[in-house]
């Protein structure tokens, strides 16, 4: 997937305000990762780039090309990532404006894609009751 020419430090600078106000147990989890240089520059690039991408080209681009570019992202999430993300499709600060017209059933099917079942993750409703 060509990634979109969004400034990385813009992007690194969303994750670290959204960390900030996880909730306990995922913020632990991902700050202790997101200070790994590895991690971290995985995480943008495999995962946080290729989303911002598909939010902000998935306004313009038929159905087709959106469906075969989410088919393409083939990636896992830890839940805590999910968490960190999810604002970025949602609505977050300065990111805002390139949500703006992006339609709802592509906005709904990003965060499908970040809710995918994890291995080894406890069923949705399992983990809510733990």
């Amino acid at each position: 997937m060509k990634l979109f020419s969004f400034p990385q430090a813009m992007l690194e600078k969303a994750i670290h305000k959204r960390m900030l106000t996880l909730p306990a147990p995922h913020r632990e989890w991902f700050a202790e990762r997101w200070q790994q240089k590895p991690y971290k520059k995985a995480f943008l690039e495999n995962k946080a780039m290729p989303l911002v991408t598909l939010v902000a080209k998935g306004k313009t681009w038929d159905e087709a090309t959106f469906a075969e570019a989410l088919q393409e992202w083939n990636v896992t999430f830890h839940l805590a990532e999910v968490e960190v993300l999810r604002p970025l499709v949602q609505g977050d600060g300065l990111l805002q404006l390139m949500q703006k017209n992006l339609p709802a059933a592509r906005a709904q099917a990003l965060l499908d894609k970040l809710d995918s079942p994890r291995p080894g993750a406890l069923p949705a409703a399992a983990a809510a009751t733990d």
